[in-house]
């Protein structure tokens, strides 16, 4: 396959590292850690910051949630990761927690072997990279720093999370396109979910399915489809 763009914007999970990575190490990782992590970072402005966006979060829920305190703040990080909710306060949370895993060596995030390849041809081509993820920012570039690859972090520009706007919605998509000062035709969005493709589609990116092992079976897609991105170049 060969797509005329200039730059490349990637979803991570069940697109260049296994689905089973961030459900099965990643989550129950941060899990377990939400008790001793606001215990111990309560008054740390990165803490201070995220809880401050959990809060926002809490307020959201129906019924509302509490993270006044330590205590409901923990309660609060439970109850919105048991609910697969995708809040930003929460997000950036985990990813303060991740940070601690990959610098420990906890967390040493697997890529599919085509992934660190595809990357490095995109960019001797002149393509631009960037990703756009649930996880925070933050917690993106980490990632990217301390793959089973090696640190990856440096040919990847920009990274984007939630704080741009919901995946689900075409307008985040325009955000990106308008952060990095491109016209969204001139940028082709991967994702393992046709949701996320149809908001970016709309938006007007070119949208393409990646398909891998252990991913969530789709619904009908009609746009292109890759299950390596070895297969595909690109052209700026």
């Amino acid at each position: 396959m060969h797509l005329e763009v200039r730059l490349a914007l990637l979803d991570i999970e069940g697109t260049v590292s296994p689905l089973a990575f961030v459900r099965d190490s990643m989550f129950p990782y941060a899990a377990a850690r939400y008790s001793h992590y606001l215990s111990t970072h309560w008054q740390d402005p990165a803490c201070v910051g995220a809880v401050a966006l959990l809060r926002t979060d809490a307020a959201a829920e129906n019924p509302p949630l509490h993270a006044d305190d330590i205590v409901t703040a923990i309660a609060c990080c439970q109850k919105l990761a048991a609910n697969d909710r995708k809040a930003t306060g929460l997000k950036a949370i985990q990813g303060l927690i991740w940070d601690e895993g990959f610098a420990s060596g906890d967390l040493k995030p697997p890529l599919f072997d085509d992934v660190e390849p595809a990357l490095a041809t995109w960019k001797k081509a002149g393509a631009r990279l960037a990703i756009y993820s649930s996880g925070s920012a933050h917690a993106q570039q980490q990632f990217f720093r301390h793959t089973t690859a090696g640190d990856l972090s440096g040919c990847i520009e920009a990274y984007f999370d939630t704080t741009i706007g919901p995946k689900r919605e075409s307008t985040s998509y325009a955000a990106i396109a308008n952060r990095l000062q491109l016209s969204a035709e001139k940028i082709a969005f991967f994702s393992d979910l046709v949701v996320e493709l149809d908001a970016a589609r709309q938006a007007g990116m070119v949208a393409v399915l990646v398909q891998r092992p252990g991913n969530t079976p789709q619904p009908p897609w009609d746009g292109p489809v890759l299950t390596s991105l070895a297969s595909l170049t690109l052209t700026p």
